[in-house]
């Protein structure tokens, strides 16, 4: 767990990407080391025995806690502008701990329909099993569709900062209002425009999560997630909806999450509670390949950005496309929001319409020659998918419709080589699926 933030004087996200995280001391090592191991020594049973108590900080088993991994959570909690932070093994596993750490059977939860399809899946399905419920929401509800959704066992709201593969971007203000009326925490998952383009947290929320396997490493090399709590949501205020932070926890001798450790309660809770139980802890080679592409996210994000906006301008203007998404185009429909929340930039990702249904869409996509299809996203390299038949397949045409997934959307995930390069392949691909 990392609970603190980086010692360097800046305001710049791309600066804490390189420097954040760690500092070195005389003679040590200018790159995080890498502890790759399960255990440490000590040599009095009474300090380790209160580092089981959470009496006294320090790592005692990997699959709890890691020097290395707490590094990379540190450097990420200091660019996302949070309190604490820890690194999980999957973006998946992220957004899991972030709505389990607070909800249990016979809770709600009320979420934007506009999410990745696996997260849908893990809200509407699995955690369905465990007795927790959920509200799914338009992105674009009005706030009296928003109020009406709230319960009250409701205990968190959920969102993508932009949209997969939709790329909607949310109106965090108004979400967190009402999330904040209701006394609840309001959790969003940052995932495509990393905190280089955007801090939520500024903006009223409360939780930050990611796949870090996406923009955060950019190289398809490890699969990875985080999540960042801003230490701004009273637990303590609202104590009767979060027993599991605000009472005794007699797993571990009837500590106080919230009493106890403050604006790291969250974060506390999430590794002594389900990373013990479920284990699912990134490996330190992992969190330090992820680290180290993290130095280069600044300069990687402007090449995605202006990528994506030169081939979305070139699609907008092929007459053989029925329409194209990229809040970064003026006059797209999330443009204004999109201009509020990240003035800087969105993301490489752009979603457009291929007319001629399923069999026009995969001739598109098997004449692509650079461009990979692939089961991924926000990586160097460009890659490209269609959603409704792979990430969404399980989704019924009511949901797709409801997750802004239609039937022709392509998802183009724009790499960092020359723009004219992969217009050039869209451009060929086209004329041999569609013509002239």
């Amino acid at each position: 767990m990392a609970d603190t933030a980086t010692p360097i004087s800046t305001e710049h996200e791309d600066t804490i990407c390189v420097q954040g995280g760690y500092q070195p001391g005389n003679g040590e090592s200018r790159t995080p080391p890498i502890i790759q191991a399960t255990t440490f020594k000590y040599t009095s049973s009474e300090q380790m025995s209160r580092l089981f108590d959470l009496s006294e900080s320090g790592y005692f088993y990997t699959r709890l806690q890691n020097p290395t991994n707490d590094t990379v959570a540190a450097k990420i909690c200091a660019m996302e502008g949070g309190a604490a932070a820890m690194l999980t093994s999957s973006g998946q596993a992220a957004n899991f701990f972030a709505l389990f750490n607070i909800c249990n059977q016979g809770d709600h939860i009320v979420a934007s329909s506009a999410i990745y399809g696996g997260t849908f899946n893990l809200i509407n399905v699995t955690m369905r099993k465990m007795g927790i419920e959920c509200t799914f929401v338009s992105p674009d509800c009005s706030a009296e569709e928003l109020e009406a959704a709230f319960r009250p066992n409701t205990k968190a709201v959920f969102g993508e900062s932009i949209a997969n593969p939709a790329l909607i971007v949310l109106d965090f203000e108004k979400f967190a209002s009402a999330a904040h009326a209701h006394g609840v925490p309001f959790i969003v998952d940052n995932t495509f425009p990393t905190p280089i383009n955007c801090q939520p947290i500024r903006y009223g929320v409360d939780i930050v999560t990611h796949a870090t396997t996406k923009y955060m490493d950019g190289h398809g090399s490890c699969v990875g997630g985080a999540i960042v709590d801003s230490g701004n949501f009273d637990w303590l205020a609202h104590a009767e909806k979060f027993p599991g932070l605000c009472t005794p926890d007699d797993s571990y001798h009837g500590v106080v999450y919230a009493k106890d450790f403050g604006k790291a309660a969250f974060i506390t809770k999430a590794t002594a509670q389900l990373m013990r139980d479920f284990g699912s802890t990134p490996a330190p080679i992992n969190s330090w390949i992820m680290g180290m592409h993290l130095e280069s996210l600044g300069v990687r994000m402007e090449r995605h950005c202006a990528n994506a906006l030169k081939v979305a301008t070139f699609l907008k203007d092929d007459p053989r496309i029925s329409w194209v998404s990229c809040p970064e185009l003026p006059g797209d429909k999330y443009h204004a929001l999109a201009e509020k929340y990240m003035p800087d930039g969105t993301c490489g990702v752009i979603s457009f319409g291929v007319p001629g249904g399923r069999e026009k869409v995969s001739a598109f996509l098997d004449h692509l020659q650079m461009i990979a299809i692939a089961t991924h996203v926000a990586d160097a390299r460009s890659c490209v998918l269609y959603p409704a038949g792979t990430t969404h397949r399980q989704l019924t045409e009511e949901q797709l419709d409801e997750a802004g997934v239609g039937i022709d959307l392509v998802r183009l995930s724009c790499g960092i080589e020359n723009a004219d390069d992969i217009i050039a392949d869209i451009r060929q691909a086209l004329d041999a699926a569609l013509g002239d």
